[in-house]
């Protein structure tokens, strides 16, 4: 961090007829440790004219609004915290729009994006190595949801995209009914 170049890098790239630049705020030595920092991206869009979008821990639509702010660049960008949650583009969007929160994603709608994801893996791979990329993505969906974690651990031992995508809807199965069991007792 003493050794940041994103600045004069920047300018280069502007000068050299880039359009836009995307910067993130963490540098090559920090790798994933450590919290981002928005002050050199904050810099780089006040020194060029081109587009600048913003990168770097925005797992929320709080801290985008937060880090479009801060920096007064044109846009972020989303990483990490869109795995095993790519609704969080809406939330962010209607968030920036709004000011208020979306409703958070039904089981349901989970369960139809995480299993259309599947499908897709498997399809796109193939059955031996879709079966095994969907197992990180499966984590992912998963991680927050309730009996998730040890759910995966058992996602990990099937070996046929049949039989994830068939324990995929058990699991759902069992969130629904109960989510709409707590909707009938709450009404």
């Amino acid at each position: 961090r003493a050794h940041k170049n994103a600045l004069s890098i920047a300018r280069i790239a502007e000068q050299s007829g880039i359009a836009a630049l995307a910067v993130h705020g963490r540098t090559r030595h920090d790798q994933y440790d450590g919290a981002a920092e928005y002050d050199t991206i904050r810099e780089v869009k006040r020194n060029v004219t081109i587009p600048v979008t913003a990168s770097g821990d925005i797992d929320s639509p709080e801290k985008a609004r937060y880090v479009l702010s801060y920096t007064g660049c044109d846009a972020v960008m989303i990483g990490r915290a869109a795995q095993g949650r790519p609704w969080i583009f809406r939330e962010i969007g209607h968030y920036i729009d709004t000011g208020k929160h979306l409703a958070a994603p039904s089981y349901a709608e989970i369960h139809a994006i995480a299993t259309g994801h599947l499908r897709d893996l498997h399809d796109f791979y193939g059955a031996y190595k879709g079966i095994r990329i969907a197992r990180k993505h499966i984590g992912w969906y998963l991680a927050s949801l309730p009996g998730g974690i040890d759910f995966r651990h058992d996602m990990h031992l099937l070996e046929c995209a049949v039989q994830q995508l068939a324990a995929m809807d058990r699991f759902f199965a069992r969130l629904i009914d109960g989510e709409m069991a707590a909707d009938q007792k709450a009404a």
